[in-house]
């Protein structure tokens, strides 16, 4: 099946999920936290790429319709609380990536603003740089990409 094709523009994130920020909260990133808690619940995302790529998809936004897959009250640090997150299959430039979306309603701190998504890439994206401008691709029966 074809899928819709969107521009998005690559933006700067926090860098928590990368380690980036070297926040010691969160040694190695939330991401290296969180894959093995992932794995358990179902989700094996082990060999992927240690980072997520902030892309703007304004002036569109976007709607929710069915994630792939959605853990509900994931404890996945010893000291944070418990967080929801859902999975949606996408694309990055033809490449194999996921929308990593942690619930703002119950993520604590490091929200984004509300044309901002969080794509994770199975495989590094060599010379991405803030301001590209990027393809993704989302199923419509899992997103939907809107007019504001």
């Amino acid at each position: 099946m074809l899928l819709p094709r969107y521009t998005a523009t690559v933006v700067r994130g926090h860098r928590v999920a990368s380690g980036g920020k070297e926040d010691p909260r969160f040694p190695g990133g939330t991401l290296a936290m969180q894959i093995p808690h992932f794995q358990k619940a179902g989700l094996d995302l082990s060999d992927w790429h240690r980072a997520t790529v902030n892309v703007s998809i304004s002036p569109l936004r976007y709607e929710i319709i069915r994630p792939r897959v959605t853990f509900r009250s994931l404890r996945w640090h010893p000291t944070e609380p418990a967080e929801d997150f859902s999975f949606f299959d996408c694309t990055l430039n033809d490449r194999e990536a996921l929308i990593y979306y942690p619930h703002p309603d119950t993520k604590p701190e490091h929200e984004q603003p509300d044309d901002v998504l969080e794509v994770w890439v199975r495989e590094f994206v060599p010379g991405l740089s803030y301001g590209d401008r990027v393809e993704l691709t989302v199923s419509e029966e899992q997103m939907r990409f809107l007019a504001v």
